[in-house]
């Protein structure tokens, strides 16, 4: 429901903002307010009435970039440039914050597990990679590098790691310290991977 919700309303609001967009001329900056701010607004129902009426914002706010990229390609091409610009400061803040709130001697008292668990997935991971290639036409070079390529894992790890301690789980902290393991693991493995390897396979 939350599914079906989230992604009807974030269509709607896309298909809105691509005709209001296209009949109001108004610079990119202000258009990246508005879509934040909806953004925003989309999010803080999910957090107010999710309990009465299933929705999930994140999705919606997916539709809308889905949407407004439909409708109106160049304007989602020009808007894409502008947020990836608040992304590298929002990408700092979301580290640093992630970084603050991690206890070490989590990590210390789960001893090898979080990385037994990291490294299990991220097998799954190049598994599932291997799938999707399988109807393509790349050799096993290529494919071999997309796994490599799809091993870092940071940015949803930072956004999502702390959601559990945030909300008061028991699990939080241990959440949250694997979270962050898996970046401090798969991030700088994947970048020295690739590094050595993109002259040799493609």
């Amino acid at each position: 429901m939350s599914i079906a919700s989230g992604i009807a309303a974030g269509i709607l609001i896309g298909v809105l903002a691509a005709k209001y967009f296209q009949k109001v001329h108004i610079r990119d900056t202000a258009k990246v307010m508005i879509l934040l701010c909806i953004s925003f607004i989309l999010v803080s129902l999910e957090d107010q009435y999710g309990d009465v009426i299933p929705f999930s914002g994140l999705i919606a706010v997916m539709g809308i970039g889905i949407a407004l990229q439909k409708k109106r390609g160049v304007v989602a091409k020009r808007l894409s440039v502008k947020f990836n610009k608040l992304w590298v400061v929002a990408e700092i803040m979301l580290f640093v914050l992630v970084g603050a709130t991690v206890d070490l001697k989590y990590a210390a008292a789960a001893g090898a597990a979080p990385l037994i668990l990291i490294f299990g997935v991220l097998l799954f991971r190049g598994a599932g990679v291997l799938l999707c290639m399988v109807r393509t036409k790349l050799n096993w070079r290529e494919r071999l590098f997309c796994v490599i390529g799809y091993l870092p894992k940071a940015t949803v790890q930072a956004a999502i790691g702390g959601l559990p301690l945030a909300m008061g789980l028991p699990c939080g902290n241990i959440v949250l310290t694997v979270a962050v393991l898996a970046i401090l693991i798969t991030a700088p493995l994947g970048a020295f991977l690739i590094d050595r390897t993109y002259r040799i396979l493609l």
